[in-house]
């Protein structure tokens, strides 16, 4: 019975810390990855489309990127949507495809992409410990309810702390990483 609760908070983890990873994708390193266009849509025959059901978005060197559309006639808007996405980068339309040629960053902006990702780390650490609070509120509730044991209840509050221990690690781990990435030059 109590390893439903135990599989629950780590469902709910594993999706904290995967959307964690996925807002931390978004953030410019200083190296082009089509990851960072991730959130741009277009305009297309009156409806709001992803970018990359539009196009093929590829990274021919560390420095830029290269938008080649499925359908010519969307170059403008993609090259449109681009420049509204402030994203820092002013897309260059050759006719064929859309390049975009990412600046160097300077130490005070990675700076401030570091404290960013630092901020994203924090608000992840705190959505795992309200899960793991969550969780054993309803494990008290069963025990009070005599659903569970004491015992039990003893054994889910370990498995459960374990649990978050892991992901606050792994949380952890991805912010250095991130941070090594974005301090490289």
């Amino acid at each position: 019975m109590w390893e439903s609760y135990s599989q629950t908070a780590k469902e709910k983890m594993e999706n904290n810390v995967s959307a964690f990873r996925s807002r931390l994708r978004k953030i410019r390193t200083g190296r082009a990855h089509p990851a960072l266009l991730e959130s741009v849509t277009v305009l297309y025959y009156g409806s709001q489309t992803p970018l990359s059901q539009m196009a093929n978005i590829t990274s021919p060197s560390p420095r830029s990127l290269v938008v080649n559309p499925w359908d010519e006639k969307a170059l403008k808007e993609i090259e449109q949507a681009l420049a509204r996405a402030n994203l820092g980068i002013n897309p260059q339309n050759d006719g064929k495809v859309i390049r975009l040629n990412l600046p160097e960053l300077t130490e005070e902006r990675r700076k401030e992409l570091v404290k960013e990702v630092k901020k994203e780390g924090e608000k992840c650490r705190v959505d795992l410990r309200n899960n793991r609070r969550g969780i054993m509120e309803e494990v008290k509730k069963a025990v009070k309810d005599k659903k569970l044991s004491e015992d039990d209840q003893k054994q889910v509050s370990d498995e459960i702390q374990k649990l978050t221990d892991h992901f606050v690690e792994q949380v952890e781990k991805t912010i250095q990483a991130k941070e090594k990435e974005i301090m490289e030059i």
